[in-house]
């Protein structure tokens, strides 16, 4: 449904996208995730012929973003992270307009509109006007607008912003039961969201994409396991680090002779009843023992400070280089 080839795109001299490639297929909710300013926005602005490309090649439901883009927006419901609408018109009376605008057959308006209005949760105040609705009632009317056409392909920007917990709660299970139906490429800052909404996640930073995987496969990842013991911190330590399997333990003192310690694997096996069985040898007492397996925000927030970190460094070192140079052009200029 989505293709993406070796994207690019400059603002002046600043690369937001830099050479990504990905692909969704058809049916799939992706999750696509990136800290403010990583690209995703403009990624998505891209798909749908909003925002040309620099280079590479991009086709959705098999059309050219560039040469085709009349198809390609016959083919996207697309909900931009603020929503366009006209606050004088009412509810009803925009979604109507906005169905003809897309090509809806006249015969089929009345149900496509009565469709979102139930979906969307919109239908109480479908004769309101829409400048005289609260934020959370706009979002629904945008999604509402996304959906009207019936598009296979949707890409929401912030669907959930400015929803309360309940309209959240039923945003998400609107959309996980749109899955089959219809592709969604999903953009949000609320990790938890993506795990219970996506099949899969794409993480874009710093204008590149750090990881594309399937969530159920990130479940299976080996995590670490926590164990919290009454015992002398170093002797304990030494003992879980010498547990079969163990690649390497850190230690943390709770209070009152309790030490937390954090045990990481080398392979994906439980190492729970083996811990269990050398600490209680020892005659120690266990207050906590437990696995816990990498959540979504151990990935996003790893990758994140991972390559921040590595572009300060780098640019410590180009620092020095840098000082040296204009110093001896001082020196020159004296």
């Amino acid at each position: 449904m989505i293709q993406v080839d070796n994207l690019t795109k400059f603002f002046g001299p600043v690369m937001a996208v830099d050479h990504i490639s990905f692909d969704v297929g058809q049916g799939e909710i992706v999750g696509f995730l990136g800290p403010n300013g990583a690209g995703k926005t403009t990624t998505m602005r891209i798909l749908t012929s909003y925002l040309p490309a620099t280079s590479g090649i991009v086709r959705v439901a098999g059309h050219d973003v560039m040469t085709q883009s009349l198809e390609v927006r016959q083919n996207i419901g697309y909900l931009p992270d603020t929503v366009p609408l006209y606050p004088e018109m009412r509810v009803e009376e925009y979604l109507t307009y906005r169905a003809k605008l897309k090509g809806v057959d006249r015969k089929e308006r009345p149900k496509r509109l009565e469709y979102v209005l139930e979906h969307f949760r919109v239908r109480e105040v479908r004769r309101r006007l829409i400048g005289t609705l609260s934020h959370g009632y706009r979002q629904r009317v945008g999604l509402a607008d996304a959906l009207i056409h019936d598009p296979p392909l949707l890409i929401l920007d912030e669907p959930t912003g400015g929803l309360d917990p309940v309209q959240i709660r039923e945003t998400l299970k609107t959309i996980r039961n749109l899955k089959g139906k219809h592709t969604i490429l999903l953009s949000t800052h609320i990790l938890s969201q993506v795990e219970d909404a996506c099949d899969r996640v794409i993480i874009i930073n710093r204008g590149k994409i750090g990881l594309d995987k399937k969530l159920d496969e990130l479940a299976k990842e080996r995590g670490t396991f926590l164990v919290e013991v009454r015992g002398p911190k170093d002797q304990v330590s030494h003992v879980l680090e010498t547990t079969d399997g163990v690649e390497n333990v850190k230690a943390e003192v709770v209070a009152d002779g309790i030490t937390s310690y954090e045990v990481h694997p080398k392979t994906d096996d439980d190492l729970r009843e083996a811990l269990f069985s050398r600490i209680a040898k020892n005659g120690w007492t266990i207050r906590r023992l437990e696995q816990v397996r990498r959540r979504l925000e151990f990935h996003f927030v790893n990758l994140v400070v991972h390559e921040q970190s590595a572009a300060f460094r780098n640019t410590e070192k180009e620092a020095p280089a840098e000082s040296s140079t204009a110093v001896q052009a001082a020196k020159n200029g004296a």
